[in-house]
């Protein structure tokens, strides 16, 4: 059975978000993307303690296509270090994921 994933990123702008989203859809890397309404982000860079509001996109996708995928996403975000964070699906239902696994085959 393939290994499944929900890789998060986040960025500045929802155009930004939704052309992570589509990019990564288009290119076979990502079965779906979901781009959530604005969150506030608190966290440190370069030594300051820094807020901004930032848009989270949510993908789908196989541990086979994750290395691919992480590839894709640091080439067209903008962020010097782009959050990148892949968790385990540990269930789902079988037709879900029959169809990432299929829109995800290279």
């Amino acid at each position: 059975m393939t290994d499944f994933l929900t890789v998060l990123t986040t960025t500045d702008a929802r155009e930004k978000a939704e052309a992570l989203a589509r990019g990564a859809v288009e290119a076979h890397l990502a079965a779906c993307a979901q781009v959530s309404a604005p969150v506030t982000s608190v966290y440190r860079w370069e030594g300051a303690v820094e807020e901004s509001t930032e848009w989270q996109v949510l993908l789908k996708t196989t541990t086979a296509r994750y290395a691919e995928l992480e590839t894709h996403l640091r080439t067209a975000h903008d962020y010097d270090e782009p959050e990148i964070i892949a968790t385990p699906v540990t269930h789902g239902s079988a037709g879900y994921l029959t169809w990432v696994e299929r829109e995800t085959a290279t």
